[in-house]
């Protein structure tokens, strides 16, 4: 069973594929990570994220295995993320590694921006999972607070209303909900009643796919 979980940023795609991917044994993937590795490489390597051939080359070279999640968290490898996946050579070196992932045995549960639309058309399920840019404001702003990552509310709320047009209005895989998913707002849900409401999306599709 392949499970697409696509959102726009802070919207909580992610905290609910982990808990799907838990509930059902599934092997899950942020693909965001890639994009984050991209970045972190470009960054690190000297150049500008606007560099896109340092972009690709950093992707050509990404070892999934190796990603330190720990340095690809916080509001700067969000933006950098953003920046290099718009570049379409990084997105073609990377698909291929997040179709593999897809496809094992079993299955897996991938979140990001174009899992339904791009990544696997084909899923069993596709959610996309939104929120107001307020509240996806909100819930990041706490989320780097307790970090001990101290930023102004509006700070983050012009960040996330900046990444959500870049990532809209990109020429190769834009994010936008594959026609057949369904749409879950979670801007009035706590994390267990968005859990609830994504298990029951799963479950509705599995049942019209039996």
């Amino acid at each position: 069973m392949i499970i697409a979980i696509d959102g726009p940023a802070a919207s909580g795609k992610g905290t609910l594929a982990k808990r799907l991917a838990q509930h059902y044994r599934l092997p899950h993937l942020d693909t965001g990570l890639l994009y984050r590795g991209v970045g972190r490489a470009v960054l690190d390597a000297g150049y500008a994220l606007a560099d896109e051939a340092a972009a690709r080359e950093a992707a050509s070279r990404l070892a999934v295995d190796a990603l330190d999640e720990e340095r690809l968290r916080g509001p700067e490898m969000g933006e950098a993320a953003s920046v290099v996946a718009a570049f379409p050579a990084v997105r073609a070196l990377l698909l291929d590694v997040q179709r593999r992932f897809a496809a094992q045995p079993g299955g897996a549960v991938l979140d990001g921006r174009d899992i339904g639309t791009v990544i696997a058309p084909g899923a069993d399920a596709k959610i996309f999972v939104t929120a107001s840019p307020e509240e996806r404001a909100r819930r990041r702003h706490l989320e780097l607070n307790r970090r001990g990552e101290p930023i102004a509310y509006d700070e983050v709320l012009a960040d996330i209303r900046r990444r959500d047009e870049r990532d809209a209005g990109r020429g190769t895989a834009p994010l936008k909900a594959a026609d057949d998913a369904a749409l879950l707002d979670t801007t009035s849900l706590d994390i267990e009643a968005a859990f609830r409401a994504a298990l029951a999306l799963v479950e509705q599709a599995r049942k019209k796919t039996a």
